[in-house]
């Protein structure tokens, strides 16, 4: 696995991951914990989400980069500023018989939208993918979120025949 370079092409584009924007994508790391914490929060409120104990999801978000249970990037500005996060959970696909990779959270900050900084991240995730010998990557959107679907799509990422169910226990 690497870091993402503001100066380095994107996996089979030969383009920068914005022009002229100097966007870096990074792994996290615990000493990242402030800058994932304040991303994911903003990803929570814009889906609705917000657990009654506020420090619930810091010390989730903690967890995941104390364990390295899943992957997590970071987006950052030229300034240092946070501007995007992906967080990717490992996993295995008995269909594939291989590993396969699920790209569960996706967010970028208001600050960073128009900038190709969710591309940045996406393609990012995909090259860390192949790397990793993974046999696909997996995601979830809201119906209405379009410009996500479109980017996606873009992406290379296909709509699955199969029907997601959920079974809520709490």
């Amino acid at each position: 696995m690497h870091d993402g370079d503001a100066t380095a092409p994107l996996p089979g584009t030969g383009e920068p991951p914005a022009p002229g924007s100097g966007v870096t994508v990074r792994a996290a790391g615990p000493e990242d914990l402030d800058l994932a914490d304040g991303l994911f929060t903003q990803y929570l409120d814009f889906y609705g989400v917000r657990p009654a104990d506020t420090e619930r999801s810091r010390t989730f978000l903690g967890q995941r980069l104390t364990r390295r249970d899943s992957l997590i990037l970071l987006a950052l500005a030229p300034d240092g500023t946070a501007v995007g996060l992906a967080q990717v959970y490992p996993g295995l696909s008995s269909l594939a018989l291989g590993p396969a990779w699920l790209l569960h959270d996706l967010f970028v900050a208001p600050a960073g939208r128009r900038l190709g900084v969710g591309r940045a991240l996406v393609r990012e995730v995909l090259d860390r993918a192949r790397d990793a010998e993974v046999s696909a990557v997996q995601l979830e959107t809201a119906y209405d979120n379009e410009a996500a679907q479109k980017l996606y799509e873009t992406e290379g990422f296909t709509r699955d025949p199969f029907h997601v169910y959920v079974h809520e226990l709490r």
